[in-house]
């Protein structure tokens, strides 16, 4: 499918500087840019790449002003980032959506499926599970007894969503989520550890994406539950009871520990964690490998392990490159001091 620079202007509210009737039909990047590819310009890193792009269509933000020529036809927006979303999100709704469910899936009778559903080949739905309007089930999917997923979601190969599990509308699950495994609950025992029954659910609000082998345990009692809009990264743990906020964003290898409450609007850089029964605030920033041995109340940007504020670890992480030499000055000063003190008693 193609589009005009006009075309695109119109839908994202934009104005043209060049040809309006430049033409495009793919995506790229602006260093790789090729005739018939709309790209896009939002950090000024890659502002030397404008100027040899041979991308069709750029965007750019309104106050970009170039200095140099520029053969591109710019497309000026508020954000180019956020217009670029918009226009990538437009093309993929555009492609045909599969329906039908194969003869080779394994669906129960006492499901409930909508309408205008994909279910692929060896995918299974159990008893009682519910899947709503317009969701497409990748194979080996497995939606298990009394679980529910909503309308409009995409489940990619291998995800499994355990019994009595829900998943609200307009979800993306790739592959090889899993949501409601066991939490992690022993007792220990005189003979090893006792298995505590996880009897509660995991629970995803509308509009949550959950990356490739990412994992929410389902509760001890009552549900862990991922507020509408979060998105997580690849290989993310929330443990038994976690709540997390609305919109809040979590970056790949990090985890969450039971009980923990995360507000809304956080941003968790990769390979944080967070300590079990804390509660962490709203908008809250963890810097990568962030660990959280405490609550944090809302508005803060911390990091470091235990987490600190933002520029006390910065402040910190001077003063850790200078130790070595600290260190050999306070042997020094030792020496010296154990000298005077040697000079002193042999008056």
């Amino acid at each position: 499918m193609e589009f005009t620079a006009k075309q695109i202007a119109e839908f994202l509210n934009g104005t043209v500087d060049g040809n309006e009737n430049a033409a495009v039909h793919t995506f790229a990047k602006i260093e790789e840019g090729a005739p018939g590819a709309l790209s896009f310009l939002s950090n000024v890193k890659y502002t030397q790449h404008l100027y040899t792009t041979k991308a069709s269509v750029v965007l750019v933000n309104k106050d970009f002003k170039p200095e140099q020529p520029v053969s591109a036809t710019l497309v000026r927006v508020d954000n180019a980032y956020e217009a670029l979303a918009k226009l990538m999100s437009l093309y993929a709704s555009m492609k045909p959506a599969k329906t039908g469910i194969s003869s080779l899936a394994s669906v129960s009778e006492k499901a409930r499926i909508g309408k205008n559903v994909y279910i692929a080949p060896f995918a299974v739905i159990e008893d009682g599970a519910t899947v709503g309007d317009n969701t497409q089930i990748h194979p080996l999917v497995t939606i298990g007894e009394g679980a529910s997923v909503g309308s409009d979601c995409i489940l990619y190969p291998h995800v499994t969503i355990y019994y009595g599990c829900k998943v609200g509308n307009r979800c993306i699950l790739h592959a090889g989520s899993v949501v409601g495994a066991d939490g992690f609950g022993f007792a220990p025992a005189k003979d090893g550890y006792e298995k505590i029954p996880q009897i509660g659910i995991a629970e995803l609000e509308d509009d949550v994406e959950i990356g490739a082998n990412t994992c929410i345990d389902r509760s001890t009692m009552g549900r862990t539950l991922v507020r509408k809009g979060v998105k997580l990264d690849n290989f993310v743990q929330v443990a038994h009871n976690v709540e997390v906020g609305e919109n809040t964003v979590i970056s790949a290898q990090s985890g969450i520990a039971g009980s923990t409450k995360v507000g809304a609007w956080c941003m968790i850089g990769g390979q944080s964690g967070v300590s079990g029964h804390l509660t962490i605030g709203d908008r809250v920033n963890f810097g990568a490998k962030t660990g959280a041995l405490s609550s944090f109340d809302s508005d803060q940007n911390i990091m470091g392990y235990p987490a600190i504020g933002y520029r006390n670890f910065l402040r910190s992480s001077i003063l850790f490159k200078q130790l070595p030499d600290m260190d050999a000055t306070v042997r020094k000063l030792q020496k010296e001091i154990e000298e005077l003190k040697a000079k002193l008693e042999s008056k």
